[in-house]
């Protein structure tokens, strides 16, 4: 596929970078994502995987923009209030960049539907708010050899996983055992500082960009202190009684 002249013109910054190129600009018009979440950690990760030319970009929440989510989901504004998410964003993402096929989707994921929803995605952005949809994507990636790459923040506090199902890597449930009942922690009840957010939802894309492009491969557990901006490297080791993955 070759880049037309207006893609040329779009994407110049990169195709001067020689870990970029045109053909590193080709992989990103190839690549099939899909971002679970248009909220806090959706909302920056969207706008910069529509930016660097991600081909295929498929974008999944059921829920509608209120005035408190304006605080840290810069994907919306004002005019944007009592809108499906996923609609909303489609039409920013359009005006962003119509060079790319954009598919919002107004629905629940759910154990019934995300192999319909998923299955066309090499690289899946969990950015929910909650464990269930958490453990509900890392057992269908695991099963599906698919690149999970998982964000999470509260209070102060971030963090970004990388799970390359491609290979032999630990799981999200080897870090947090489904069977412990995690107690549900969200902006709602805990609060964020709003750019932390912006942090690790761009963080979020910036993994994906490099692994499409091939500069970055395995797993990655990261923790950003959205205080000191200080990050701390983990890592990761499969749990040999993980009942998700000791199996595989």
């Amino acid at each position: 596929m070759a880049l037309d002249d207006k893609e040329r013109l779009r994407y110049s910054r990169h195709l001067l970078l020689k870990e970029v190129g045109e053909a590193g600009q080709n992989k990103l018009k190839s690549a099939k994502v899909a971002v679970v979440g248009c909220g806090g950690l959706g909302s920056p990760a969207l706008l910069y995987l529509a930016a660097s030319g991600i081909g295929q970009l498929t974008f999944i929440d059921d829920d509608e923009v209120e005035l408190s989510n304006l605080q840290r989901q810069i994907m919306y504004k004002v005019n944007h209030l009592g809108q499906s998410k996923a609609k909303a964003a489609g039409k920013v993402l359009t005006s962003l960049n119509n060079q790319i096929s954009l598919h919002p989707v107004h629905v629940r994921l759910s154990a019934e539907n995300l192999d319909v929803l998923l299955a066309d995605a090499d690289f899946i952005l969990d950015c929910s708010d909650n464990f269930k949809t958490r453990y509900l994507l890392n057992t269908y990636c695991l099963e599906n050899n698919k690149v999970l790459i998982s964000g999470a923040a509260i209070a102060t506090q971030g963090q970004v996983m990388v799970f390359d199902y491609r290979n032999d890597s630990a799981c999200y449930a080897c870090l947090f055992p489904e069977e412990n009942g995690q107690v549900a922690q969200n902006c709602d009840n805990f609060g964020v500082l709003s750019p932390l957010l912006g942090v690790i939802g761009s963080m979020q894309a910036l993994y994906t960009v490099n692994m499409i492009l091939g500069h970055h491969s395995g797993s990655v557990f990261k923790q950003v202190d959205g205080l000191t901006l200080e990050q701390k490297s983990f890592t990761l080791f499969k749990d040999p009684e993980c009942l998700t993955c000791s199996n595989t």
